[in-house]
């Protein structure tokens, strides 16, 4: 069992150019790590998971799925949309269906792009909610993370 005080054990220290933690009592505990390395997922799943942040870091793309989360669009209407080429769209369209961020159809000579499913939807409206910081989100977002706990 743990004898360490229910009083936080990390506390913030600031260098001389960032804050870094330190326990304030040395020593992790072991049960505490085993039960968090036995909860851990396979390395693949955490690179793929690297990948799809590492994509949506690119504001251009983050541009083009958040303008594709109301409407399907073509790529000549992304690029008006975004102020970037066609063939700029282009590149980044095919990154995001790489990593199933999208998903497209062929109308006559036409391709229209749409977000690939309801997860990237709601990837980007927790992303949202973070970046607005609404406390008004914050119940709704931990219901929806209650549905994904349940089927782990």
């Amino acid at each position: 069992m743990n004898d360490r005080p229910g009083k936080s054990t990390r506390r913030k220290t600031t260098g001389s150019s960032q804050a870094t933690d330190r326990c304030l009592l040395p020593g992790a505990d072991r049960e505490r790590v085993e039960r968090g390395r036995t909860a851990l997922l396979p390395e693949e799943i955490y690179g793929d998971i690297a990948e799809i942040f590492r994509a949506l870091g690119d504001s251009s793309r983050a541009k083009i799925v958040y303008s594709l989360l109301k409407q399907e669009l073509c790529t000549c209407d992304l690029a008006e949309i975004t102020g970037h080429s066609e063939s700029s769209v282009s590149q980044h369209l095919r990154i995001l269906r790489q990593l199933r961020l999208v998903k497209s159809r062929r109308s006559g000579k036409q391709v229209f792009y749409s977000l690939d499913d309801t997860h990237i939807r709601i990837l980007l409206a927790v992303c949202l909610s973070h970046v607005r910081d609404t406390d008004q989100q914050h119940e709704g977002l931990g219901k929806v993370l209650e549905v994904f706990e349940q089927t782990e």
